[in-house]
């Protein structure tokens, strides 16, 4: 966050500046409202710039086997831009590799997923997912494996066909 506040900050001294310069260049004739203004909208599209690349940055950055699984897009009222094109601000992302099964129940996977948000720290859960019943379930205190594979003490989320986390964990063999 400080970073791109500091970045703000460059973009718009560094407008400013240019158009301090182009103003010498034309003898004066731009009006001296031009650089505060142009400095203005330098931080804006700025700030703009990073919050729409924050995904794609942040997914690009993440190892081999961690697949980003759901997105969800915001909008809000003081950031009228965001009505025209939405811009990710959380995604939830499962690890591929972490996947396993009992072979008791196959139709049970055990995954790791993580939870990014744009200003928050990455949150790690481990998620069993249903396959057959269409349903996940945290993995929390209080939750225990049966010698057979069968899960106790979970609660178990009753999730709709495609569920985007369910469909992750349970597409990888």
């Amino acid at each position: 966050m400080f970073v791109e506040l500091i970045a703000a900050f460059v973009a718009g001294i560094a407008a400013a500046g240019v158009v301090m310069l182009i103003n010498r260049f034309l003898g004066g004739r731009l009006p001296r409202w031009f650089a505060p203004v142009a400095a203005g909208v330098a931080m804006i599209a700025t700030t703009i710039a990073n919050e729409y690349g924050w995904f794609s940055r942040t997914k690009d950055a993440l190892p081999d086997g961690i697949v980003v699984a759901q997105t969800i897009e915001n909008t809000a009222i003081y950031r009228p831009w965001t009505y025209v094109e939405p811009f990710v601000e959380r995604f939830v992302a499962v690890d591929v590799r972490s996947i396993r099964s009992h072979p008791d129940r196959p139709d049970e996977k055990l995954g790791e997923t993580y939870f990014f948000g744009r200003w928050s720290p990455v949150s790690k859960i481990n998620v069993i997912a249903d396959c057959a019943g269409n349903r996940r379930a945290a993995l929390t205190d209080g939750i225990s494996f049966e010698s057979d594979g069968a899960v106790t003490g979970a609660e178990w989320v009753k999730v709709p066909s495609g569920d985007p986390i369910v469909s992750t964990i349970c597409g990888v063999e």
